[in-house]
């Protein structure tokens, strides 16, 4: 008989985020394996299965209860239908229940590290997630720091999980010689941050450290990702407080064709966020050549290595030294680019997607 792999790629949108890129670029490399996609939009190179286009977060929370509906009622079926024999999920979501047999992906627990009051992502993390890590056969993550969060927060031996780190696009994300600024704002070199505005990306301490580099006046801050309604205003009013608001640039959500060209240009990428399962920016910036300034913690130090500026992220003065490093030291920021150049090419989608055929194999 047949082994029939499915993959779930319901939740691929159109505006890229962590966890699509991951998910749309995976699932190329599991070819040989012959699966079936669950996926909204026809795929000419794949066996594929439509599903409705509405389960993603591009709904808002709307987009999660359907998926997660669909997932449960819905998904069994299908499996059972077209005779499955293994379920991949790019995200810690499969049948609760069933007969389905599942391996999972697991990218951080970052809201059980940083709770917000009366978010639906609390239920989700603390009753749900955990019963599909007991049931799945097997469990994948982004980094050994997320393999030590599942193993600490639910208990779950160590040995049925397997991290296997993620990649980049390096034809994408790569040094480019530019010969006139990406923006007509401005002449001013700046740092750059990219991400969300949430309270874990550490950004009320980023925009204080900026504050605090001598000749400030000379450089900007340019944070370029989505603005949220609940964060971001509070982020402009501090900046407004210490008088720099002037010299920090709230770009909202930048183009994926226009990522290299802002990253080329910057002094350095600043990502002092608190906690990262696995942190994309960081590897998209080396890959760049870019100096990158980042935390201390969690993932980040197994993505940069020694080819980055860590700093703790909860001290202001780590971060305004580093930036002043940058801007002071010429030979700091070229030795950097080579190091960033170098740590970035042990990264790619090659080596993530064999590392998880080899698990899938095992199980299918």
């Amino acid at each position: 008989m047949t082994k029939k792999l499915f993959i779930n790629l319901s939740l691929l949108m159109s505006k890229p985020t962590g966890i699509t890129i991951y998910a749309d670029s995976i699932f190329p490399y599991l070819k040989n394996l012959n699966p079936t996609l669950l996926i909204a939009q026809n795929n000419h190179n794949f066996n594929c299965y439509l599903v409705p286009k509405n389960l993603t977060p591009e709904q808002g929370t709307i987009g999660h209860f359907r998926r997660l509906l669909w997932t449960q009622f819905k998904l069994p079926k299908i499996y059972k239908k077209l005779e499955g024999s293994l379920l991949f999920s790019p995200v810690p979501e499969a049948p609760l229940y069933t007969d389905c047999r599942s391996v999972v992906m697991v990218h951080d627990l970052i809201p059980l590290r940083f709770p917000k009051k009366n978010s639906p992502l609390i239920p989700y993390f603390k009753n749900y997630i955990p019963q599909v890590l007991k049931e799945a056969k097997h469990i994948l993550c982004n980094s050994q720091a997320t393999a030590t969060d599942i193993i600490d927060f639910f208990g779950i031996s160590a040995k049925k999980i397997t991290p296997i780190l993620l990649a980049y696009n390096s034809n994408h994300f790569r040094p480019l010689k530019l010969t006139k600024k990406i923006s007509s704002k401005t002449s001013l070199p700046y740092f750059l941050y990219l991400g969300r505005h949430d309270l874990h990306k550490n950004l009320s301490r980023l925009i204080k450290a900026f504050a605090g580099v001598k000749n400030h006046q000379n450089y900007e801050l340019w944070l370029a990702g989505q603005t949220d309604k609940r964060y971001t205003p509070k982020l402009q009013q501090q900046a407004t407080e210490l008088g720099i608001i002037n010299q920090i640039k709230f770009l909202d959500y930048i183009p994926y064709d226009q990522l290299p060209i802002l990253l080329n240009q910057a002094l350095a990428l600043v990502f002092p966020s608190l906690w990262e399962g696995f942190g994309f920016p960081v590897l998209e910036a080396m890959g760049c050549g870019t100096p990158v300034i980042t935390s201390n913690l969690s993932s980040l130090p197994e993505l940069a290595g020694d080819a980055g500026l860590l700093i703790n992220p909860y001290q202001v003065s780590e971060m305004t030294d580093a930036m002043e490093q940058i801007i002071n030291d010429n030979g700091l920021r070229s030795q950097l680019k080579t190091l960033s150049l170098q740590q970035s090419s042990r990264f790619s989608w090659q080596k993530t997607g064999h590392s998880t055929l080899e698990v899938l194999k095992r199980f299918l």
